[in-house]
């Protein structure tokens, strides 16, 4: 090997191996500072992109369980209305087996009917109540459905109704007095109210369970893109100790390798 001046290939090739050293430590250090295996595009451009599809998908999966919650919340509201309404045909009915009795006179009967008539107030303030200004009730003679997706693609949804409680209690409500409704009628609309309740829970349970699928969804989802972008700290590590040791190696042999081209100056002397 010939002795230079001028040119120090032992010298370029300790710098060249240091800088790749030195790269190699700085990408450790940011990928152990961060936790992230991808802190750059270059790291992995596929992985990047899979990875942000990915997190866009958990966030919409939040989103749609947050939606199923609040409908929920809707069934859970209705579902307290059909139980005051249960109650109040419940009473209506006690008042009509008692404005039945023999032993009632006229006064009687028609205090009953007072208290009937404030029931069917009652009846047609509940079937007007909402939630966050969302009817609970259709209008109609039938239920409105309302649809609520329950994947972050929104390519499948469960059903909730609007359910038609003025329809289900109409003979009750519309009657003019006590002796305008017969008790057969408020026992059909006590039923109908308990197979509303019914239609609810069921819808309640769906909900449930649509959720419950969300949150293992979420999981699953969270696991993928955890390997894709999160780093391995334990082979990281290992990989920040070798680019240590071989940037400190590198900067010794660096050293080295410029100091080698003093060996000329011995010539010349």
């Amino acid at each position: 090997m010939s002795v230079t001046i001028n040119t120090n290939s032992a010298a370029t090739i300790a710098k060249n191996n240091l800088n790749n050293s030195n790269t190699m430590l700085q990408k450790s250090l940011n990928r152990l500072s961060s936790g992230l295996r991808i802190t750059a595009p270059s790291d992995d451009a596929g992985g990047l992109a899979v990875s942000m599809k990915l997190s866009a998908a958990i966030k919409r999966t939040d989103a749609v369980n947050t939606n199923l919650m609040n409908a929920q919340s809707f069934l859970q509201t209705q579902d307290g209305a059909f139980q005051i309404a249960g109650k109040v045909l419940d009473r209506m009915s006690e008042l009509k087996t008692l404005s039945a009795d023999v032993t009632k006179n006229a006064t009687d009967v028609a205090n009953y009917d007072t208290e009937f008539d404030a029931l069917k107030s009652q009846l047609t303030a509940i079937e007007g109540e909402t939630f966050n200004g969302v009817s609970l009730f259709t209008s109609g003679s039938s239920a409105n459905t309302l649809s609520v997706a329950t994947t972050e693609s929104g390519g499948t949804s469960v059903s909730i109704n609007q359910a038609a409680l003025g329809n289900a209690v109409t003979n009750a409500s519309s009657a003019t007095d006590l002796a305008d409704v017969s008790l057969a009628q408020i026992t059909t609309a006590i039923e109908n109210v308990a197979t509303l309740r019914a239609q609810n829970g069921a819808q309640s349970s769906q909900l449930s369970f649509a959720s419950d699928m969300l949150t293992v969804n979420k999981q699953n989802l969270e696991a993928a893109n955890s390997r894709i972008i999160d780093v391995d700290v334990a082979t990281e590590s290992t990989q920040l100790a070798r680019a240590n040791i071989l940037v400190q190696a590198g900067s010794a042999m660096l050293d080295q390798a410029n100091a080698s081209s003093a060996i000329a100056l011995l010539l010349l002397e």
